[in-house]
């Protein structure tokens, strides 16, 4: 499609956002036409889903547009948040992460080959509160573990195959917005192509082991909190017996539990798609 036509889109996508606060809770978007707009343009899938690359070149390219969307999110209060049901909330702060996250990159655009080259020995790339949400200057880290993974809030593991660090060890970026009518179907799918990814999920028959991503290392507690009868890690890695293995045997042990667990390195290598 030619690029004149994508930037026409683009633009009318945004031009249905509000441009300030006042009856913000009633016009906002909550489909998040203009980030889906940005990410079905550059957002480069792989292996069917299993992963994905970003254009961060051609993101550049249109980085007023994304800077418009966060406004739009950044113009959203603390009460108008509130009123809201929690899928639309959760996809609010889904794509708020992942839109923040692909900012946060484009200010160093292109001399950095990781996430991590933003930071320090002393500091991390996700504790600056740099981004406006809420009424507050929240980080990164806000997002995802003080709002997304805060304990009795939604208590969804599934937000780990949702929010994309910019990394290759990360699960994909999805290639539309999270969409609060349809969320519970795209995390669902989220968490299916990443656990189908076995560059990043297998089970090993000559070990015997289930080597997993370190995902499942960092956040296990995240899996024993009952979410749809999921009380522990090996339970939830269980419902993916099929996509794990080959072998039914090698299944019919997943499936069984007791398998020995085994972490992945994780590769903190910029998602970037080559031109």
């Amino acid at each position: 499609m030619p690029h004149a036509l994508h930037r026409r889109q683009l633009l009318a996508a945004i031009a249905i956002l509000p441009l300030g606060q006042a009856g913000h809770a009633q016009s906002f978007d909550h489909s998040h036409a203009a980030w889906t707009a940005l990410l079905k343009k550059h957002v480069l899938v792989l292996r069917g889903g299993q992963a994905s690359q970003l254009r961060y070149a051609g993101m550049l390219a249109d980085r007023a547009m994304l800077k418009a969307y966060l406004d739009s999110l950044s113009g959203v209060t603390a009460a108008n948040f509130g009123a809201w049901s929690k899928p639309q909330q959760m996809a609010f702060l889904a794509n708020a992460y992942n839109a923040c996250t692909v900012e946060l990159i484009l200010g160093k655009w292109p001399k950095l080959a990781s996430i991590k080259d933003l930071g320090s020995f002393f500091d991390s790339p996700w504790k600056p509160k740099w981004i406006s949400l809420l009424g507050n200057k929240v980080s990164l880290d806000d997002i995802e573990h003080q709002m997304l993974r805060a304990r009795g809030r939604y208590d969804d593991p599934r937000v780990h195959f949702a929010v994309n660090c910019a990394s290759i060890g990360c699960p994909a970026l999805r290639e539309e917005a999270f969409d609060a009518e349809r969320l519970e179907a795209q995390l669902d799918e989220q968490a299916l192509r990443f656990m189908s990814d076995r560059s990043r999920n297998r089970y090993d028959p000559a070990s015997g082991k289930l080597e997993v991503s370190k995902i499942f290392d960092w956040f296990g507690d995240d899996f024993k909190q009952g979410f749809k009868g999921i009380t522990a890690l090996p339970v939830f890695l269980a419902k993916f017996a099929n996509v794990l293995a080959d072998a039914p045997a090698d299944r019919d042990k997943l499936r069984a539990g007791g398998v020995a667990v085994a972490f992945l390195d994780y590769d903190w290598k910029l998602n970037n798609a080559p031109a």
